[in-house]
């Protein structure tokens, strides 16, 4: 298994180092024409021999090529099929990388159960190898940040897959607090909590309650008795005010009723994440009007917490009409991440239509983590990000062969 591992390593470490180089955000944006045999625009019908004009960075035209006159002095780009810009849902690249030592692994701080504290912009690093490699099969969107495994991890963000700084990547430097329940949230240590379900839905809801009370003296008249700043509560009364949603990863059916009856409690948002069993709760979730990241179709089952995990689920959820993003998620071992295109593609082979699965990782994505303003769809006024393959994205001997983010071509060549 050792040598297993560390011929894996050196085959990942070879394939980052061959992933195209970094691209600055300040580098300036261009006129772009993307033609595509097929454009997935996302927001209607795909269109045969369609383009996409890209100009300052932002989407203006898309139509059939036929209808729109692009300017000779544009950069074309061509390709079979054209999509836009891949998303990864929920990742934790960045904060964990490729070498797989620990000075680049951030993702998770186990010195205490609960950090919501905790900015994943304070330990991303737009430089990691990791984010190229993923960048080249398309992906130029994901949310990242502190890993499942504690019961309050700390925050995730949005960011795109080019920049030198995290400020150049940044779209939503905020965007849920990461919150684990069931086996993931034990700390493995007995003499530490929570040791059990019950004590880390008591854990969870009490720093509500207590959050509920800072807020009530914040709103103290005399200024002497409001209390002193408290980053910990500043996050959870966040959440409060619905300004923050709880990323919640569970698997069990009874760790989903239970982050619904949380939720339902406090009247916060959430959006369930992995949820292996979710279709024995998809009615609940249904009710409550709640989105579903949905494990990597390709995750490790048949023991734990992922004993009953299916292929079908993604497929399952959707036609009870609850909206299902696709994600990579997070590896603890090497390679350290998995591909959403990848995971997407299993979905479409297991009761999902391609246009179904594709808005897994572009439009419906884009709307649960809500950023569909900006990506997740090829319409203008959008920003110019666009995936470009040589055949159908989803059969493996398809390749992924430019990469456009805010109109500038960060990559050509197959992947």
């Amino acid at each position: 298994m050792r040598v297993f591992l560390h011929v894996l390593a050196l085959a990942l470490t070879a394939l980052a180092l061959a992933a195209p180089g970094r691209v600055s955000a300040a580098e300036p944006a261009s006129l772009v024409a993307v033609y595509g045999d097929v454009v997935h625009t996302m927001a209607g019908p795909p269109i045969e021999k369609g383009v996409v004009v890209i100009d300052g960075g932002t989407i203006t035209l898309v139509g059939s090529a036929l209808d729109i006159p692009v300017p000779p002095a544009a950069r074309v780009v061509r390709g079979r099929v054209v999509t836009p810009g891949l998303i990864d849902a929920h990742t934790a690249v960045g904060l964990t990388g490729y070498l797989n030592q620990d000075q680049d692994q951030d993702q998770l701080d186990k010195g205490d159960p609960i950090q919501p504290e905790l900015r994943a912009i304070d330990s991303y690093n737009p430089r990691e190898r990791l984010i190229e490699w993923v960048r080249g099969f398309g992906i130029t969107t994901i949310h990242t940040g502190h890993a499942p495994g504690a019961l309050v991890s700390g925050q995730t963000m949005i960011v795109k897959t080019v920049g030198e700084t995290v400020d150049d990547a940044v779209i939503v430097p905020a965007a849920m607090v990461a919150v684990t329940l069931g086996d993931d949230a034990r700390p493995g240590d007995e003499k530490k909590s929570p040791g059990t379900r019950s004590k880390a839905v008591a854990m969870l809801r009490g720093e509500f309650v207590k959050t509920q009370d800072y807020l009530r003296k914040l709103g103290l008249s005399d200024a002497e008795k409001r209390p002193d700043r408290d980053l910990r509560r500043e996050v959870f009364a966040d959440v409060l005010r619905g300004k923050l949603p709880l990323l919640v990863t569970v698997n069990r059916a009874t760790d989903i009723d239970a982050a619904l009856r949380v939720a339902k409690e406090f009247g916060i948002t959430i959006v369930l994440d992995s949820a292996a069993e979710g279709y024995l709760a998809a009615d609940r979730i249904k009710a409550a009007g709640v989105p579903v990241i949905i494990h990597p179709s390709m995750r490790r089952g048949g023991n734990g917490e992922t004993e009953n995990i299916s292929f079908e689920t993604a497929a399952t959820l959707r036609a009870k009409g609850i909206p299902v993003a696709m994600q990579s998620g997070f590896e603890g071992y090497v390679p350290k991440t998995r591909v959403a295109l990848f995971e997407a593609a299993i979905a479409a082979a297991n009761g999902l239509t391609t246009e179904q699965a594709l808005a897994t990782i572009t439009s419906d994505a884009a709307a649960i983590l809500g950023v569909a303003d900006r990506v997740g769809s090829l319409r203008p006024g959008l920003d110019g990000d666009v995936a470009v393959f040589d055949g159908d994205p989803f059969e493996y001997t398809s390749h992924c062969t430019a990469v456009v983010i805010d109109g500038r071509v960060v990559s050509e060549g197959p992947r």
